[in-house]
This record gives C-alpha cells, sequence and structure tokens, in this order.
C-alpha cells in the first residue's frame, strides 16, 4: 500500500481528485507513491496531518459540501460530523509523537538532594 492509497482510507467516504490527494501529500513531506510505512509513527502522523487538510478544505468550501453530502444525510448533519472528524484528527496529531521524539525520549529520571 502506498501513501495515497493509505490517505484514501483515512477520508473514506469522501471522493477526492487523486491531484488533490497529491497535494495534500506533498504539503506534509510525503511522496504520493513511496511505499506506506504503518511502524513509522511519523509517516502516520503526516497521513493524518493530510488527511486533516482534505477535510478542513471540505470543511471551508459549502459548495462542495453539498456535492459530497451523502443522499439521506443533511448538509448541518454532514458538517457537524466532518467536524468531529477533524477533532479527533487534529486529538491524534497532537498526541502521535514522531519517530524522532520517540528515540531522544529518555526513561530514567534522576533526583538530586542537597
Amino acid at each position: 500500500m502506498n501513501n495515497l492509497q493509505r490517505l484514501e482510507l483515512e477520508t473514506k467516504g469522501i471522493k477526492l481528485e487523486q491531484d488533490e490527494l497529491t497535494i495534500y501529500l506533498q504539503e506534509n513531506d510525503l511522496q504520493p507513491f513511496t511505499e506506506y510505512n504503518p511502524s513509522s509513527n511519523t509517516n502516520k502522523r503526516n497521513i493524518y496531518k493530510s488527511a486533516l487538510s482534505a477535510l478542513e478544505s471540505i470543511a471551508n468550501d459549502t459548495n462542495r459540501m453539498q456535492t459530497i453530502k451523502l443522499d439521506d444525510m443533511t448538509l448541518s448533519y454532514f458538517h457537524q460530523n466532518l467536524m468531529n472528524r477533524i477533532d479527533q484528527l487534529e486529538h491524534k496529531i497532537r498526541n502521535l509523537k514522531t519517530d524522532e521524539q520517540i528515540q531522544n525520549e529518555s526513561n530514567f529520571f534522576m533526583l538530586f538532594a542537597d
């Protein structure tokens, strides 16, 4: 699976042009046709950031939201669900450490007393 396919999984149910998804990936330091590395926290984080960028662009374009919404869902309900998903992604991104941050962590505590 490549990065573009992984981003499509993250934005499942919302059809976006491949060119648009490619731009979102490149803006977040990923190449679309490079193999997705699920064991890399940095790669996961950048996929989430790309999905967040895509969803935020949809949320800012009301005309586009009307064409993307499902037939049995009202526009306000779709918008509410979209905003909830954006909040979830922001939370995931804030809590997910990059590979570099994990390597720089130390697991010991030193206490000095006088």
